[in-house]
């Protein structure tokens, strides 16, 4: 429903993570017995979960730890990793670095050229310890760098930029073709950003295997401050799922969708999977890990900008392990840990035996969801209780 909200102008409402609840089912299951697979393509995932391609949260080390607890990881074909073959350094470097002078530091770093060389190197180095490679580029790259992943063995290319379009205008470089690229290329692709249900299926309709979902709400991301732009997380997720819907009854394939940002909690990312996700991107809960190498630190993608950086340094710090994170024993009690048990526990007591199941959970407007009864939880994180 819209509203105006002046003369002649018009607003849809549009809603995210704290403004939603989930209604327990009639039926509730065992959380050990949902099945939280995620279909990608030809593959399927064991665990829904991918972790962003972030310089702060993947290294090769990372995507391998990752791959072997049942999750997958996107290397940044256009960090540090693929501008330094000795990138332990330039992190410390950047972990260091004061709030003032992070954002400048990065950008300075991130101005020597990408060694293809190293692009081949990343891939192998995953590869050799037998999980699932997965690699992103911004557009304008990706058919070249495609081509270069594909021969080293990755087994799954993604796409992303801020905001991506089948429909790109310019005049200063190559617009890639996407329809063009999926059918070239022998492995999955995916495809991102969007929010929209009508550019979720265009970039459908190019052939890829999932779309990312999201812009802006990633918690070291500045996009919505700098440019303006975004779409809460739980609509945005809904309208590009009724175009992967439309896009299956159409076509008879199934596009995943991912949402990509926002969700630094077990609870939001069953509100995703709730909101029609097959899967979630995660930055932040991960860039909390031992494994992570951002020593504690966490920065957006566009945070390297030359002339508009849409990213900053955040300090997440450092509370568990990776197998903590995604499969307990929780030690907070925040919702940041045990990410997969969280999505069980979820599915179980709304009686979702799939993620297919949990696509149709009742969903209530709620914002009083996180406040209602909680008067002394709300007074303990003021520093009001002692």
């Amino acid at each position: 429903m819209s509203v105006f909200i002046g003369k002649d102008r018009k607003a849809r409402r549009a809603y995210g993570f704290d403004e939603i609840a989930l209604v327990p089912g009639d039926i509730t299951i065992n959380p050990e017995e949902v099945d939280i697979k995620m279909p990608l393509g030809d593959m399927t995932l064991p665990i829904p979960f991918l972790a962003s391609a972030m310089d702060g949260v993947v290294d090769p080390k990372f995507a391998i730890a990752m791959g072997k607890l049942g999750g997958l990881a996107v290397l940044n074909l256009e960090g540090i990793y693929t501008r330094y073959d000795d990138y332990e350094t330039i992190l410390e470097e950047i972990s260091k670095a004061t709030p003032e002078k992070a954002t400048q530091l990065v950008q300075k770093l991130y101005v020597k050229p990408i060694n293809e060389k190293l692009i081949a190197k990343r891939v192998r180095e995953i590869k050799k310890a037998k999980v699932l490679c997965a690699v992103s580029a911004i557009p304008q790259r990706a058919e070249r760098f495609g081509k270069i992943v594909e021969e080293a063995g990755a087994d799954i290319f993604v796409v992303q930029s801020t905001v991506t379009t089948v429909r790109h205008i310019a005049k200063a470089y190559q617009v890639v073709d996407f329809k063009k690229l999926c059918r070239k290329m022998k492995i999955p692709v995916i495809l991102g950003n969007c929010v929209t249900y009508k550019v979720a299926l265009e970039l459908a309709e190019t052939g890829c295997a999932g779309l990312l979902v999201g812009i802006g709400p990633g918690s070291a991301c500045t996009t919505r401050g700098v440019l303006g732009i975004g779409v809460p997380q739980v609509t945005a997720i809904a309208d590009c799922a009724a175009a992967r819907e439309f896009y299956y009854k159409k076509t008879g394939k199934y596009v995943s969708i991912i949402a990509d940002g926002g969700m630094s909690t077990g609870g939001d990312i069953c509100k995703s999977i709730a909101s029609g996700a097959d899967g979630v991107m995660v930055g932040s809960a991960f860039a909390r890990t031992k494994e992570a190498p951002g020593r504690g630190f966490h920065w957006g993608m566009a945070t390297p900008h030359a002339n508009l950086p849409r990213g900053t340094r955040i300090h997440v710090g450092t509370t568990g392990t990776l197998e903590e994170i995604l499969y307990g024993p929780a030690r907070l009690d925040d919702g940041t840990q045990n990410l997969v048990g969280a999505l069980r526990t979820s599915m179980g007591n709304v009686g979702a035996k799939n993620i297919r199941e949990m696509q149709l959970t009742e969903i209530v407007i709620a914002p009083a969801i996180k406040t209602e009864g909680k008067l002394f939880q709300s007074a303990q994180k003021l520093g009001m209780c002692k």
